[in-house]
C-alpha cells in the first residue's frame, strides 16, 4: 500500500533542441525534499542547543510546539502576555523551512487552563477568551498551517459548562475569522488507540465534527493524538478507514508509545503504528510527541541526552531512510527515456553526454498517472 499511496512512476525524456530524443544520456536523480509531513514536537529546550537543532533538521520537515503556545504558557497571569519563547521557536522553524502546527488555542481540560481563567465566569470569561483568540491569532496569522482550536473537547467541557453549549462553535468561528487560511482541527486522544473509551469513539468524533460544521464552522481537520500502549492495528486501520470517508485532512498529531513497556517494546510498537499511518491513504501527516527535556520526554524519547539513538530513534531513522528515494543513476534507452518509481517530493536531475550537461528540477505529487518530465540537452 505504501508504494501505491506514497510513490509515483516517473519517466524522464531527454531531447536535443530539435526535439529529437537522445539515447545513452547519463542521468542522476536526487530527492531533495519529501512531500509527506513527518515531524515531532519541540520544546524551548531546542533554543540555543545547536546539536539538538541540527539533529532535528536532519530528520524532520514538520514540527509542533509542545506547550509554548498554550494559554497557561503565554499568559500565566491576566494581561501579562509573553510570546518571547514562542517567537524564538517560530524563528527556528522559519529559518529551516519546517511547517508547524499551532497547538493549541484552548484546552478543555480545566487542569491545563490557567488558574486565573478558572476563576472567571460569564462576561469576564467571554472577554478573556475573545482577547486570547485575538491576541494569539493576530500575532501568528498565516504562520501555522493548523490550529487545534478546542483541545480534547470529547473528554472535557470546561468552557461549555461556563459559557454554554455553543462555546466551542464560537471558538472555531472566531479562529477562522482571525486566520482564514489555517486548517482548524479537532484534536483528541483514544480515538485510534482503543475502543474502550466511550467519550472518544469514532462515531462520537464524527458526530461532534458534523455538529460543528452544521453550525457553520470551518472545521476542516481530523486530529488523532495517538498515545498508544499496545496498538490494535486492525482497529486503528478500521477507524482510519471510517474517518477517511469524511474526506478531510487527517493527521496523527502526538504519536508515542507508553513508557511502561520499555525501550524495545516501544520501538516495536512505534514501527507498527508509523507503518500503519504512513500506508493509509487518508493520513496526511504524522507528528511524534517526543520533545526532549533534561529529564526525558513525555512518554517516549528517540535519543538520550547526548543524542545517541534509543531503539525508537533507530526505528525513526530506518523508516526515514526507507521512505526516501535512493539516489538514481542510469542512462536513457533507445527511446531517449529513463523511468523509475519515487516517493512523492521534489527532485533534482543532472543529465550528461560527453561534455554537455544540463540540470533540472521537478515535483512528484500524488497521482495515478506516470509523471513525464522532458529535459533539453
Amino acid at each position: 500500500m505504501i508504494n501505491k499511496v506514497r510513490k509515483r512512476a516517473v519517466t524522464i525524456h531527454v531531447s536535443d533542441n530539435n526535439g529529437d530524443r537522445l539515447q545513452g544520456v547519463e542521468i542522476n536523480v536526487k530527492q531533495v525534499s519529501k512531500d509527506f509531513p513527518f515531524g515531532s514536537a519541540i520544546a524551548k529546550t531546542i533554543l540555543g542547543n545547536v546539536v539538538y537543532q541540527n539533529w532535528f533538521v536532519e530528520r524532520f520537515n514538520a514540527a509542533v510546539f509542545e506547550n509554548e503556545l498554550k494559554w497557561y504558557a503565554t499568559e500565566p497571569h491576566p494581561g501579562q502576555i509573553n510570546y518571547t519563547i514562542a517567537d524564538e521557536m517560530l524563528e527556528f522553524v522559519r529559518v529551516n523551512r519546517i511547517i508547524t502546527r499551532g497547538h493549541n488555542i484552548f484546552w478543555e481540560d480545566p487542569k491545563y487552563t490557567p488558574e486565573w481563567v478558572r476563576n472567571l465566569a460569564g462576561p469576564q470569561l467571554e472577554s478573556a477568551v475573545s482577547a486570547r483568540i485575538q491576541s494569539l491569532m493576530s500575532r501568528y496569522r498565516e504562520e501555522f498551517i493548523h490550529w487545534d482550536v478546542s483541545n480534547e473537547m470529547l473528554h472535557f467541557d470546561f468552557y461549555e459548562r461556563r459559557l454554554g453549549p455553543n462555546a466551542t462553535l464560537r471558538f472555531f468561528q472566531m479562529a477562522h475569522e482571525s486566520d482564514p487560511l489555517a486548517t482548524l482541527f479537532m484534536n483528541e486522544f483514544n480515538v485510534v488507540e482503543t475502543c474502550s473509551d466511550a467519550n472518544s469513539t469514532v462515531d462520537n468524533y464524527i458526530s461532534t465534527l458534523r455538529g460543528l460544521r452544521r453550525g457553520g464552522v470551518s472545521m476542516d481537520g481530523v486530529g488523532l493524538e495517538g498515545h498508544f500502549k499496545e496498538p490494535n492495528l486492525p482497529l486503528m486501520r478500521a477507524i482510519l478507514d471510517k474517518l477517511g470517508t469524511l474526506k478531510l485532512p487527517m493527521w496523527l498529531t502526538e504519536v508515542d508509545i507508553s513508557s511502561t513497556l520499555g525501550d524495545e517494546a516501544q520501538a516495536i510498537h512505534l514501527e507498527e503504528v508509523l507503518r500503519e499511518g504512513f500506508s493509509h491513504p487518508s493520513v496526511n501527516g504524522i507528528m511524534l510527541w517526543t520533545a526532549l527535556h533534561p529529564n526525558g520526554c513525555y512518554e517516549m524519547c528517540l535519543t538520550d541526552a547526548n543524542f545517541r539513538n534509543l531503539p525508537a530513534g533507530d526505528v525513526v531513522d530506518n523508516l526515514l531512510g526507507e521512505w526516501r528515494t535512493k539516489e538514481v543513476d542510469g542512462k536513457t534507452d533507445e527511446h531517449g527515456s529513463y523511468s523509475f518509481e519515487g516517493f512523492l517530493g521534489e527532485y533534482e536531475v543532472t543529465i550528461k553526454r560527453g561534455d554537455q550537461t544540463a540540470n533540472s528540477t521537478f515535483a512528484l505529487c500524488q497521482g495515478v498517472e506516470t509523471r513525464h518530465v522532458t529535459i533539453l540537452l
